[in-house]
């Protein structure tokens, strides 16, 4: 049953996740909304997304983490390459966040340079 709600709640899609593109991105991180990388720690040591706070997805107590941010504030999440940002934000919004900001293509997109 557990599992068939998790299913559920990464397969519906909701107006408050939107996907967004490397230069959309950075326009809504200088507007000063919380960034969260998603990866783990050994991965966020390697290199991250500058003001980010780690809050590890596969981590066992991640919806504890997460539920420790401001619900009303606007998120911006990536990962390392989208899949698991996507996966956290339904699972963010079920939770009741209002607004969440995936980077498509996560840190692999962003460390590309343009």
């Amino acid at each position: 049953m557990i599992n068939l709600l998790l299913w559920f709640i990464v397969c519906v899609q909701t107006p408050n996740i939107e996907v967004v593109d490397k230069p959309t991105f950075n326009e809504l991180m200088e507007k000063g909304y919380t960034l969260v990388d998603l990866r783990r720690p050994e991965e966020f040591a390697a290199g991250h997304i500058e003001k980010a706070e780690n809050i590890n997805y596969l981590a066992e107590d991640f919806v504890t983490n997460i539920s420790k941010l401001d619900k009303t504030q606007t998120l911006l999440i990536y990962c390392r390459s989208g899949n698991r940002s996507g996966r956290a934000a339904k699972v963010m919004d079920s939770l009741g966040f209002k607004k969440i900001y995936d980077l498509k293509g996560g840190y692999l997109a962003w460390s590309v340079k343009q």
